[in-house]
């Protein structure tokens, strides 16, 4: 009998892989699970029956005409195999139950899945703020299923954000410019987005955050 945990972790194929891919293997192995990147080239199908859980990571920017907004800035998006992939196969998972962790832009592609929209460009729109690009900054965690509430030191490597909340999100983490760094769902067994990167970071919340989810999904087998 097969006992390991497997978990997904999209990509947009041998090509397009997200920053830094074996922080993510070492992050999931780290919680006891078993990691493998998986692309558009798979059987969406196929993958909600092998795989007990799903992580959509981090990438490129989302084009807005997919939350039905002109776009209003440059930005570099994100191959559109990808993009296309991850949200049939989101829609999937979370019809079928199973766990899925949005990290940078895999919590955007969540918002956007459930019908929310993002600032296209946090300084554009948002006009004075942190520096969200690059750096260190602090956010405060409020009540949540998963995180201790208080302030933490977080990474940050994004320029989109969270802007309108998608159906059914509770935000719970916010940086000290009002974005929002963190949501889960109360309807869906585990369903949680991050802005920050916790594969990237050694501390308390990237342990938990990888531990729940893990827990998760062993519990669903």
């Amino acid at each position: 009998m097969n006992d390991k945990t497997l978990i997904a972790i999209t990509t947009g194929g041998e090509k397009h892989f997200p920053r830094k891919p074996e922080l993510y293997i070492q992050a999931v192995h780290a919680a006891h699970g078993t990691a493998v990147f998986i692309g558009p080239d798979v059987s969406i199908m196929d993958a909600v029956t092998h795989y007990d859980g799903f992580i959509i990571p981090g990438g490129g920017d989302i084009d807005s005409l997919l939350y039905n907004e002109k776009r209003i800035t440059d930005i570099n998006l994100e191959d559109k195999r990808r993009v296309e992939f991850d949200f049939e196969l989101f829609h999937l998972a979370v019809k079928q139950g199973m766990p899925v962790l949005g990290i940078c832009y895999g919590m955007q592609l969540i918002n956007i899945a459930m019908g929310g929209t993002l600032y296209q460009d946090v300084g554009t729109q948002k006009g004075e703020t942190i520096n969200h690009r690059e750096g260190i900054h602090q956010i405060e965690v409020g009540n949540n299923p998963y995180l201790e509430a208080g302030l933490y030191e977080v990474n940050s490597s994004h320029h989109q954000a969270v802007k309108q909340m998608g159906r059914g999100l509770n935000a719970f983490a916010f940086s000290p410019d009002g974005i929002i760094e963190a949501f889960y769902s109360q309807q869906h067994r585990f369903l949680l987005g991050v802005q920050w990167h916790p594969e990237r970071m050694s501390n308390m919340i990237t342990g938990r955050i990888f531990m729940h989810f893990i827990g998760v999904c062993r519990d669903s087998k």
